[in-house]
């Protein structure tokens, strides 16, 4: 009785004793068993939300677009159109908007855009007057200032409102002399500087009386 209280001991015991040989093994068992496991996690997600993703119905082959460029036209992706309205054509691949027609918002001469550029138009009349009298001081840093800081505005206004071959010539002169005018300011060329100015203010007077 004794001796087979002690061998279920021993037994007990050793069941619970750690296992040299076996020890790796059973580790990597476990992290196989984990891999796998999260294998089938994915590969089942993946199978759950394939349907919606692929937009195909039972018995067909899935649909799909490679970069919204190459598909058979049914996909949710198929021309980039990324929640947008694919009943029109798009204006390119890599865009949600569609091309500018009638039905467009934005119409190119509208009053208000003509208002807002004839408006940038009249500011830079007012900056070319202060011209002369830097140039007189010698000030070349606000001739260059005058003639950069704002005249983005003024370039896109005056291309924006030449129309007829005689606007663009104008305009053409009038970008020419504004551009003579800071170039002769960072050389501190006071006579070129204050001819250039006064060619500009000239310039763009004429282009708003064409108007």
């Amino acid at each position: 009785m004794k001796l087979s209280l002690v061998a279920t001991l021993v037994a007990s015991v050793s069941a619970f004793a750690p296992q040299a040989n076996n020890a790796r093994p059973t580790v990597a068992l476990q992290a196989e068993n984990s891999r796998r496991e999260a294998l089938s996690s994915i590969v089942a997600a993946g199978v759950a939300i394939l349907p919606a993703v692929a937009n195909a119905a039972a018995g067909e082959s899935p649909r799909f677009s490679v970069f919204g460029l190459i598909g058979d036209g049914g996909a949710y992706s198929e021309g980039a159109a990324f929640g947008s309205d694919q009943s029109t054509p798009l204006y390119s691949p890599y865009s949600v908007y569609g091309e500018a027609n009638e039905a467009s918002l934005y119409k190119q001469g509208n009053v208000e855009e003509i208002k807002r550029k004839k408006g940038f138009i009249a500011e830079s009349q007012k900056r070319l007057a202060l011209l002369p009298g830097y140039v007189a001081k010698k000030q070349w840093f606000n001739v260059k200032d005058e003639l950069t800081r704002y005249m983005y505005e003024t370039r896109g206004a005056v291309r924006g409102l030449a129309q007829t071959e005689e606007q663009k010539k104008i305009a053409k002169s009038f970008f020419q002399a504004i551009e003579e005018a800071s170039l002769q300011a960072t050389l501190k060329n006071q006579d070129k500087c204050a001819a250039a100015s006064a060619d500009s203010a000239k310039f763009l007077d004429q282009f708003v009386a064409s108007l």
